[in-house]
């Protein structure tokens, strides 16, 4: 487990789930990971990575407990696998992630935004106006850029690889900055 500006995340765990187990396999794994772009808070079902969020980790662990469950707690056999990914992207040796995505924080609309982004190639971008095309909304621009502004799957889920257009990067999650370095990782200009 990791510890940050947050304070003791197991701690946080033991306090906040009232069925925190430290020896049972909890129904969340949750963590943090530190990267190129900064901490990213981490949550993984049986289905899969349920966040890779820059959000405060009490925000992401709150969202976790109302919507999915509250037995959460560490569980490095489920988060390790997902950090492995993250080091091997943020280093360049990986290009395509493995581990499984889970949507289930996402709503309906984004799902279906988000399920478009591996389509994406690494190392390429696309626009909000392709994307609202693609999902047969072409006036939706507004709502695409919305529900990729709010996946709860960043990096893994690559939506910064969609720009406001040709000539605007727009926004993301993790901010420009974190964006620009995510582009650099790729080799996107």
């Amino acid at each position: 487990m990791s510890s940050g500006p947050a304070g003791d995340l197991d701690a946080l765990l033991r306090v906040t789930s009232p069925t925190y187990v430290g020896d049972r396999h909890p129904d969340v794994a949750f963590s943090t990971h530190d990267g190129p772009v900064g901490r990213l808070v981490l949550a993984v079902t049986a289905r899969g990575v349920v966040s890779c969020s820059y959000e405060d980790e009490n925000v992401v662990f709150e969202r976790v407990a109302r919507d999915i469950s509250t037995f959460i707690g560490g569980d490095p056999r489920r988060i390790d696998p997902v950090r492995r990914e993250l080091d091997a992207y943020f280093s360049g040796r990986l290009r395509t992630f493995t581990t499984p995505v889970d949507l289930q924080l996402a709503t309906p609309f984004a799902r279906t935004v988000l399920q478009m982004m591996p389509a994406v190639p690494y190392g390429t971008v696309t626009t909000y106006q392709r994307i609202a095309e693609r999902i047969g909304r072409p006036r939706a621009l507004r709502a695409v850029g919305n529900a990729i502004g709010a996946n709860p799957v960043c990096v893994i889920v690559p939506c910064h690889r969609v720009v406001e257009s040709e000539s605007v990067l727009g926004g993301y999650a993790g901010g420009t900055t974190a964006k620009e370095r995510l582009f650099r990782i790729e080799g996107i200009r």
